[in-house]
């Protein structure tokens, strides 16, 4: 994996071992992988798995990559579509690249990440709540960031909230939600309560029956 300025690139090779053999390809570090896209067939590719797991660390699910398939002389843009782990080891298992055009709008869930300090939360002793942690957006490929920034350092009181409409983007990349939509919020804090203890009288005959159905009854001949 190479990255120069804002450009990720991974090497990838076309694979030729297919279904259950690909246990053959994790055993010696490789990661069986697709390459898919609208209007083309799904190519079947292999990657180092420590090139995978790096690039995976950077770009997430959320940033656009060029794909070296060797032989081919063009890059391919794609996202990192999918990624299927083992549930026990946590190792790579398959990869799915979905292969887009730079001249093409897409869609895409964005993570939200929160910037700044509340205000109403560091001074009043509010609580920042959370309304959504993603947003779907569309745009190019090359318009749309990896995550948003929710900015919360102007709620100065309760009840101050960051709409979707409060939200700053490039104009070229468009917000597929209500624009009225709560990203974040101060709520007051909770007063404590005092937990009040009921105690629960027992009538007199439950609580013999209780008693005698808790004695060990005797064995029948």
């Amino acid at each position: 994996m190479t990255q120069a300025a804002t450009r990720i690139e991974l090497t990838v090779t076309p694979r030729s071992i297919l279904g259950k053999k690909v246990k053959v390809l994790r055993r010696q570090g490789i990661t069986p992988a697709n390459i898919y896209g609208h209007g083309l067939t799904s190519e079947a590719v292999q990657v180092p798995t420590p090139d995978l797991a790096r690039t995976i660390r950077v770009v997430g699910l959320n940033t656009m990559l060029q794909v070296h398939v060797e032989g081919e002389k063009k890059l391919r843009p794609v996202f990192v579509r999918y990624v299927q782990r083992d549930s026990i080891t946590d190792e790579f298992l398959h990869v799915d690249f979905y292969q887009v055009s730079l001249k093409e709008k897409i869609r895409l869930e964005v993570p939200l990440v929160i910037v700044g300090e509340a205000p109403a939360v560091s001074v009043q002793g509010g609580v920042l709540l959370h309304g959504i942690n993603a947003i779907m957006v569309e745009g190019l490929p090359t318009d749309l960031p990896p995550h948003i920034e929710v900015d919360v350092s102007g709620l100065a009181d309760f009840d101050d909230a960051v709409h979707v409409k409060d939200l700053e983007v490039s104009p070229d990349v468009t917000l597929l939600v209500d624009p009225e939509l709560v990203v974040a919020k101060v709520a007051a804090p909770r007063l404590a309560e005092e937990a009040v203890e009921e105690e629960v009288e027992v009538p007199v005959e439950a609580a013999e029956e209780e008693k005698a159905e808790a004695e060990p009854k005797e064995e029948r001949e």
